[in-house]
């Protein structure tokens, strides 16, 4: 997947995109450097922003972002050529979590791991009653 970044663009047509390719996993953008510890919610962008609002260095171009990218690799991107602060986010049953333990994994994994806790399990079934089970007779 490519991602188009210019001073127009606006934070929510990107997190759409990429939640277009990996619906588990979610970009969010900050008003501050990035850690390795994670961000503060309290420096998150609102996602109405267009990213001329939101980056330190305006280059325009594209970010080729593939399923064998690990996150820390994305993030370290979206900084160093596109001064955007970013962490991705995985869905684990109603909640995101930051991946900051796990950046080593690739996006792929990160989305698999995402569907693996956010996907109802189907219902297991019983097994019938035996009706020659004795012991069950009282």
């Amino acid at each position: 997947m490519e991602l188009l970044i210019n001073d127009k663009v606006t934070i929510k047509e990107l997190q759409q995109q990429f939640s277009a390719e990996f619906p588990f996993l979610k970009l969010e953008f900050f008003d501050i450097a990035p850690t390795f510890d994670g961000l503060p919610k309290s420096h998150m962008y609102p996602n109405h922003k267009a990213l001329g609002n939101c980056r330190r260095m305006h280059n325009e171009g594209v970010l080729e972002i593939t399923p064998g990218m690990p996150v820390q690799k994305l993030e370290e991107t979206f900084w160093n050529v596109f001064g955007l602060s970013t962490e991705v986010f995985r869905k684990s049953g109603n909640l995101w979590i930051e991946t900051t333990l796990s950046d080593s994994w690739t996006l792929k994994r990160q989305n698999d791991e995402g569907r693996t806790f956010s996907t109802p399990k189907p219902a297991k079934e019983e097994e019938p009653e035996d009706p020659l089970d004795r012991d069950k007779w009282q």
